[in-house]
């Protein structure tokens, strides 16, 4: 790679390469369960040829026939042994009542709880007394999380030496996160939504003509009434502190919840210096009536314009949750909307530019979020996670040489992207691994399918592989389309 500080280099764009999705094993590139899966058969073969051969082969065929089909067949870039977990765990909650949630109206809920379904019932809000951020607790996972919002000019739009001056720095932003040690995840999420033409009726209050004339008058009515007549872009950062990670600093801080919130403030203020070094303008941290807005929203998109409109309404977490979820095997309704959510399984193989999501970023006619979780290593974490995936790779290269396998030039390629990552590594930088999910929204099925269709067509362009995440939709869109930092 150039010298950014070369004079003749300085400034210039320069392509950057993700590093593959491994497809490495075990053994000969074959997972856990499909090891167990082809053991089984081979044990039930070896079984018969020992126990006399002949017609004992014929009789554990059915045994040895299924392990074969279920290791080597697939089915959406999986093997048929893998989709077992995934259609179990559909089954045990088909039976167990579990996709579907009706809220009890009439049932109170206890004081500080999120009005979510599944396991998110189980979230708890609360406000920091110093800076008045809403802060979301999750008692399971132990993590505390706060959300802000970020506005930015448009980066297709820069010339390519400022997009290069901010895409370093953005570099800065997320090493800064690395280093920390106590944040659990960063995930910035960027949302389409319909213009409700709020800013046309502060343009109208400011300097509008108020005089009781019938022009003024008519003119106040139609824009009161007027829809949403475009869509807008929203990004916001969702920050979560590692509770465990940072349990002795919490104990030091006051211990509990509040010293929690004490911790999570010293990285909220270290978050946001190092934004507005990156030229971002972040907003001042949301508090749980505006987080609580977010999620409203998301479950009922057609609310969201008038709660836009008015500004004090739906500002309460207890309320801010759907009324009714039906989760299906391919998508997910709620209170006023269809969702179905995408995950990125394949990164541009070959060199981009930074801005190769404009495709689907910049997508019209379509309501979708666009959720990137950050989840950083520690050095030490990291360095334990190189050198054991130099050793697989290096034994699994020796096991295919002593079988006279011959090395494929994928293998080839993920071996150099952790030799990539070593390096990257030793120079200072930090490790993330990252998670793309898409989800896209609409009123109705067919206008789902459609807009699935074209976001897919957009990642082709964008050079991403996308795949639906089947079986999974209601934990799939938590943590691609609410701004709490979940992984999946």
């Amino acid at each position: 790679m150039p010298r950014t500080d070369d004079p003749k280099t300085a400034g210039e764009l320069e392509p950057v390469k993700f590093s593959r999705l491994t497809r490495r094993g075990l053994i000969l590139g074959l997972s856990l369960s499909q090891m167990i899966a082809l053991g089984t058969g081979g044990a039930s073969l070896i079984g018969a040829l020992y126990a006399g051969g002949g017609i004992l082969i014929a009789y554990s065929a059915p045994i040895w026939v299924t392990a074969i089909v279920l290791v080597w067949v697939k089915i959406g870039g999986r093997a048929l042994v893998e989709w077992i977990p995934v259609c179990a765990w559909w089954l045990w909650r088909t039976t167990g009542g579990q996709l579907r949630y009706r809220r009890r109206i009439t049932t109170p809920r206890p004081a500080g709880t999120l009005a979510l379904p599944g396991d998110m019932a189980r979230l708890r809000e609360y406000t920091d007394p110093d800076t008045g951020a809403g802060m979301i607790h999750d008692p399971t996972s132990n993590t505390l999380t706060v959300v802000v919002s970020v506005t930015h000019p448009a980066f297709v739009l820069l010339d390519p030496a400022e997009q290069h001056r901010r895409v370093t720095a953005w570099g800065r932003v997320l090493a800064t996160i690395c280093r920390s040690g106590r944040v659990s995840a960063l995930q910035v999420l960027e949302r389409t939504l319909p213009d409700s033409g709020q800013g046309l009726a502060e343009w109208w209050a400011e300097h509008g003509s108020h005089d009781g004339s019938w022009a003024s008058t008519t003119y106040a009515e139609l824009i009161e009434r007027a829809g949403p007549a475009g869509e807008r872009h929203a990004t916001s950062l969702s920050l979560s502190l590692d509770m465990r990670a940072a349990a002795r600093q919490i104990r030091t801080a006051g211990g509990n919840i509040r010293g929690a919130a004490n911790v999570l403030r010293q990285e909220m203020t270290t978050l946001i210096a190092a934004l507005r070094a990156a030229d971002l303008t972040p907003s001042a941290w949301l508090t749980t009536g505006e987080i609580a807005v977010m999620l409203r929203t998301a479950y009922d998109p057609a609310i969201g314009p008038t709660l836009e409109r008015h500004g004090q309404l739906g500002q309460d977490l207890a309320t801010a949750g759907p009324v009714a979820v039906a989760e299906t095997w391919e998508r997910l309704r709620t209170d006023s909307g269809y969702h179905a959510v995408l995950w990125i399984s394949e990164w541009p193989r070959a060199m981009v530019y930074p801005g190769f999501l404009a495709p689907v970023a910049l997508s019209t006619g379509i309501q979708r979020s666009i959720s990137l979780i950050c989840t950083p290593l520690r050095t030490d974490q990291a360095v334990r996670d190189i050198r054991k995936k130099k050793v697989e790779y290096i034994s699994d290269q020796n096991q295919r040489s002593k079988i006279g396998q011959i090395q494929d030039a994928s293998q080839t390629a993920e071996y150099e992207d952790v030799l990539r990552q070593e390096a990257d590594l030793t120079a200072g930088h930090g490790v993330l691994r990252y998670t793309g999910l898409i989800a896209v929204t609409a009123p109705t099925i067919e206008e789902l399918d459609t807009a699935v269709a074209a976001i897919e067509q957009s990642a082709i362009q964008a050079s991403c592989e996308t795949r639906l995440l089947v079986g999974q939709q209601a934990q799939a869109f938590t943590a691609a389309a609410l701004p709490l930092a979940r992984r999946i």
